[in-house]
């Protein structure tokens, strides 16, 4: 049980008194002491008052350390975007931070994608990725870069690095908009994303190079959400787009010659 810890915790995090927070709750400042202190219990009206006070569910003050919780989990939580105020689980993002508290941006490369798959919540496994910052991003916000791979999402190329920004809450997902997903199954993809889950628990995952159909994704099968922010690539737009116009035409050619096998087959029957 954290909420004596964690209602001090997030006292000091705004910067507060025990006498502003008691006067806002309209509780005694030897009451507010007592429930920091562990020394005494408080009520369900209390717990309602503290969570309203400070937008953090009843669930989220009781049973997470908010102290272990990063600067860029915690922001998320104040604005508002607690999974237990909507009734499902709780996600707490593994993450690493520099030597002035800010958090770093991990690289998931190529050959870290398996290992990624399994350790992706094992704080031993990501404090051994590579990190950078880049300034120009939010510091409120928590980032991490994975290298994809394949020809999917033409003209964006193959190698590339996708930088992305974590969502917690899946309902805030934007369809129509790119995003990349650790799922259960295939590891880690990059997709354009129709959001279902609400209505039918599920994502619809669409690529960028037609010759790649639409799939549907199950909610449960999902692990975490990066919002596409921006990609690192060395090749210039000109080579993607003949690439992908390449391969439309190979692609073209092949279905064209499938047709006309098919058709010998049936005259010689």
């Amino acid at each position: 049980m954290y909420f004596s810890s964690n209602i001090k915790f997030l006292r000091k995090h705004r910067s507060r008194t025990q006498d502003d927070v008691a006067f806002a709750l309209n509780m005694k400042r030897s009451t507010l002491s007592g429930y920091e202190n562990e020394v005494a219990e408080p009520n369900i009206e209390a717990l309602i008052a503290f969570s309203k006070y400070f937008n953090i569910a009843i669930d989220t003050l009781v049973k997470v350390d908010l102290s272990t919780l990063s600067e860029g989990q915690i922001s998320q939580l104040e604005r508002g975007l607690d999974p237990y105020l909507k009734g499902s689980n709780l996600r707490v993002l593994t993450t690493t931070v520099n030597a002035d508290n800010i958090e770093n941006i991990e690289l998931v490369t190529e050959k870290a994608k398996a290992g990624y798959t399994t350790g992706f919540a094992d704080p031993e496994y990501i404090k051994v990725l590579p990190t950078f910052s880049m300034p120009f991003l939010s510091r409120e916000r928590k980032y991490r870069t994975f290298q994809i791979s394949g020809d999917s999402m033409l003209p964006i190329p193959d190698g590339s690095y996708i930088t992305g920004e974590y969502v917690l809450d899946w309902t805030y997902i934007r369809t129509g908009q790119p995003y990349i997903i650790l799922t259960n199954d295939d590891g880690i993809v990059f997709k354009i994303v129709e959001n279902k889950i609400e209505e039918e628990g599920l994502l619809t995952l669409s690529s960028l190079n037609p010759i790649y159909k639409p799939y549907n994704l199950a909610a449960t099968d999902i692990k975490e959400v990066w919002r596409f922010v921006h990609y690192i690539s060395s090749e210039m737009p000109e080579q993607q787009e003949n690439r992908l116009r390449e391969e439309q035409l190979v692609k073209a050619v092949q279905d064209l010659q499938k047709k006309v096998e098919e058709i010998q087959l049936k005259l010689s029957l």
